[in-house]
């Protein structure tokens, strides 16, 4: 059995869930120790990412529920809500240079 795991803080690794449960083109959310949320994804390719939950657009907790695709050639998720992307290698929206979410790295064990 594989787990997948994210580092919320340096140095500190915690398991999110078996690889088998994420779906392919689709998110799930994570509790973070600290009460933040994380989103958890899945590419095409078996690619995953994590980046913050919080849409810093509305402040909803709902990336995990967006649509992953690719812009030139980089993998985003757009939020579910007013649609803007997340560049989930970086964080960096793609719709407004200013705004950034987290991003947490993972592991597969």
């Amino acid at each position: 059995m594989t787990t997948l795991e994210l580092s919320p803080v340096p140095e500190a690794w915690m398991a999110v869930c078996e690889e088998a449960r994420l779906t392919p083109g689709r998110g799930l959310a994570a509790l973070l120790p600290d009460g933040r949320q994380a989103a958890v994804f899945r590419d095409r390719t078996g690619r995953a990412y994590a980046i913050d939950n919080r849409d810093p657009f509305t402040g909803a907790q709902v990336l995990s529920r967006g649509l992953i695709g690719t812009a030139d050639g980089r993998p985003f998720v757009a939020s579910p809500l007013l649609k803007q992307r997340f560049d989930l290698e970086t964080g960096r929206c793609l719709d407004d240079d200013e705004v950034t979410v987290t991003v947490y790295p993972v592991r597969l064990t």
